[in-house]
Formats: structure tokens, sequence, C-alpha cells
């Protein structure tokens, strides 16, 4: 698959998708929002994908939007009236919104592998995969407090189900670094790796493990995990039991116990 600003290749049933702008620090513009909505919802149904790993090409994981796009809001200053004006705004936002959303809607897991740094939009983007990995020097910042902004993407409403509320509130409020061992012990990356080279080893790894395993029964875990994080248990637990009345009894059931019982590899198909 060839994009403009990215890089994307599959090889044993593992999509590795790059940012591919190293000249601007991963940071993303219009044309390169587009393109990750496009990606995701490529990869989201290509049958031979079962695992995506996300990470940057150059210094940096991604620096989050490129000033060039924030810059373009000012045109928005022509329009006369506030209540059409505030539309446009309102319908930008949810544009981008939607782009990072494909990420999580996306039906195979995403890891992400960080490096350096994951600034502003970078931190949006982050939240809405499924796993994140990181090098000792990656580093993590809210940068919008900074530029007099609220973030706006997804990482206030993300982040504080994946760590501590009082902990995203310090970030979000002070736009400090967390940096990798930091970012390990507050639950914010699973896996805190010494270098760049030992980041990418470990989440091939992790990513050649979920590839080997039923992706019909991938696919289901993802949709209830992100079911249960917005709902009750009771909800989720009904959820879950329509689910499998509908995915339990399937050809990667059968070929699960038949690779048990006679002590092999299970074969799943795409």
């Amino acid at each position: 698959m060839k994009y403009k600003h990215f890089k994307v290749d599959i090889e044993n049933k593992i999509a590795q998708v790059a940012f591919n702008r190293p000249e601007k620090s991963n940071a993303l513009h219009m044309e390169a929002w587009t393109e990750i909505q496009t990606i995701f919802d490529t990869l989201s149904t290509t049958d031979e994908v079962r695992v995506i790993v996300l990470r940057g090409e150059g210094k940096h994981f991604c620096a989050g939007i490129d000033l060039e796009l924030l810059m373009s809001i000012d045109r928005f200053q022509d329009i006369a009236c506030s209540g059409k004006r505030s539309e446009k705004v309102r319908k930008l936002i949810l544009t981008l919104q939607q782009t990072i959303t494909a990420i999580e809607k996306c039906s195979k897991p995403v890891l992400a592998a960080i490096h350096n740094g994951c600034i502003g939009g970078g931190v949006d983007i982050a939240t809405a995969c499924d796993m994140r990995y990181c090098t000792e020097d990656a580093y993590f910042t809210v940068k919008e407090i900074d530029l007099g902004m609220v973030a706006d993407l997804g990482t206030l409403q993300r982040l504080p189900k994946i760590i501590s509320t009082g902990m995203a509130a310090e970030m979000a409020y002070t736009g400090r670094k967390v940096f990798g061992p930091e970012a390990k012990s507050i639950g914010l990356v699973n896996q805190c790796y010494a270098s760049r080279e030992t980041l990418i080893e470990g989440v091939m790894k992790k990513a050649t493990i979920i590839a080997s395993k039923s992706p019909l029964s991938i696919r289901g875990t993802k949709k209830v995990l992100l079911y249960t994080r917005d709902h009750s248990v009771d909800d989720a637990l009904n959820y879950m039991s329509t689910w499998n009345a509908a995915m339990l009894i399937s050809e990667d059931l059968t070929e699960a116990f038949k690779a048990t019982m006679e002590k092999r590899t299970p074969r799943f198909g795409d």
C-alpha cells in the first residue's frame, strides 16, 4: 500500500504503519490527517491483516498537528457571522476527531511503538491505540495548554481512562514531559525499552503472538473491551452474552479444539 505521508507494510499478518514526515518531526497537516483515516479504515477490513503496529520514522514518534494546520484556522476570522464561524470551526474539530477515532474503531488491535517525542496530537493518537510501548527517552506532553488551547481531539476523554484522573489532570494542566520510565510507572505504557531497536523488536514479538490467535476472537475481544470501558458491568455482560451467542460457534473454535487434541499449533483462516 502506497501513501504520501505514511509507510504501510504488511507481512506475516502484521501491518506496520509509520508516520513519514521526519523533516517535520512527523507533525501532521490536513493531507496527513486524511490519510490516517483512509489507512485505518482500509486495514480494518483487510482480511490478511490481524494486528497493526504504529510507529514513527525519523527523530520523533509524532509531534501532533502541524502549525500550518493550526494557523489555517485564522481563515475563519473572515466569516462575519459568529454562528457560521463557530460552525466551521466545530466541523474541522469533528473531522480531526473522527480521524483519530478511526484508530480506536479499527477492528484490529493497534500497538503504538513510541520513541522520543509524542506531543500534543501525538498523545491524542497514542491514547486511541489499544496498547502503548515506548523507549526510555520517549516523552509524552499535552502541549495544547502551552498554546492557549484546550486539547480537543481525544486526550481529555481517553487519557483519564488509561491512567488516574489526577495524573491525567496534571499532564493536561501543566503540559510537562512525562518520560518513558514514568509513563510505565503510571500505566500510560505497557512496557519501556532501553532503545528504539529493542522497542521495535519487543513490540513485533507482541504483534506476532496476537497475529497467531483466532482473528475472530481478537476482533471480538477488542469490541467487548471498548464497550466495557464506556458501560456498566451489567450492560457489558449483556453485550458479551449477545456477542458470543452470535460468534462463539465458529470454525476458529473447532480449529482451536482440534489443535489442542492433536498437540499442534492451530491454523486459523483469515
